[in-house]
């Protein structure tokens, strides 16, 4: 099969767009046809080594954490899906590739296009888990930084349909996009903190940072000086300032269930991932080029 590979961590030229061999499922496991693949920022900081320590990579390595395809194969005693059904979720060899094999999934929605539910997993996973963890509820005031990405656009949309009032981050050109998904939008730069203060005059009761550009110190700053209802899924330095930085740990049941709820969510309408371009299997590494670049406004797919 056709597959995008790396054999060393680097820069996006170490990938190789490559026939490797079809992965088989053993007991337990499915295989599926992938139909579309989600970029992640994730993606690149595997394939730059940086991530390690929380996602161990063992090289010859196929990149791609999420998949919307069809079920190709199963393995002995699977009994939640059958060959032919339309999935999507998480891979546990790679979602660069014309086949592989799925780690949690659920039931694709016909009204999804491959596109759409290949965006879901990991931002609605993430999303989730971060806010989870922060216990916002309804009536406090929750402020996204990066607001406007994929996994901060979902996280508004997720916390506003909660009733907690959402502050968003983003530069100007994306904020009639947060008022529409429910969110107050600010302008990140210079005098950041006073503009947060005036369009949440009672404070803020918690910080999502889906961006990883310093802001922690401004945060705790916001939060009158303590640290417990920040989290980060950017900032790698966040024990130095005494924040959660999450990467994952969600139980699988919670997984799958999340999977199902947002996949419904979004086939009715009221969860939506912008799609900002679809790349063919051999331009993987030009969309994480443009991933790592930082510039694309939404979703970047790959079409195997």
């Amino acid at each position: 099969m056709e597959a995008i590979v790396h054999d060393t961590f680097g820069g996006p030229e170490v990938l190789r767009h490559d026939q490797v061999r079809k992965p088989e499922p053993g007991a337990g496991q499915v295989r599926v046809r992938v139909m579309a693949a989600g970029v992640n920022p994730l993606d690149y900081k595997i394939r730059n080594g940086w991530m390690d320590e929380f996602y161990p990579t063992t090289l010859p390595a196929v990149p791609g954490l999420e998949f919307a395809g069809i079920v190709d194969a199963v393995g002995e005693g699977v009994t939640h899906t059958a060959v032919g059904e339309e999935v999507l979720g998480w891979t546990t060899t790679g979602a660069y590739a014309q086949y592989a094999l799925a780690g949690h999934i659920t039931a694709k929605p016909a009204a999804l296009s491959w596109e759409r539910a290949a965006s879901l997993p990991v931002a609605g996973e993430t999303a989730q888990r971060v806010l989870d963890l922060l216990g916002v509820k309804s009536g406090e005031v929750l402020l996204v930084h990066g607001a406007a990405g994929v996994v901060g656009s979902v996280a508004v949309q997720l916390a506003s349909s909660a009733g907690v009032t959402v502050v968003g981050t983003a530069s100007e050109a994306n904020h009639e996009y947060l008022r529409a998904l429910g969110s107050v939008p600010v302008r990140y730069g210079d005098g950041l903190a006073e503009r947060v203060r005036a369009a949440a005059p009672e404070g803020v009761d918690a910080v999502f940072d889906a961006a990883g550009h310093g802001v922690l110190p401004l945060s705790i700053e916001l939060l009158g000086g303590a640290a417990d209802r920040v989290v980060t899924i950017a900032d790698t330095h966040a024990a130095d300032h005494g924040v959660v930085f999450s990467a994952g740990g969600t139980a699988p049941e919670v997984i799958r269930a999340g999977l199902a709820e947002h996949a419904r969510l979004a086939a009715e309408g009221l969860l939506d991932v912008r799609i900002a371009e679809v790349f063919a299997l051999a331009d993987a590494a030009k969309a994480q080029e443009l991933s790592e670049a930082g510039h694309a406004r939404g979703k970047l797919i790959i079409k195997p």
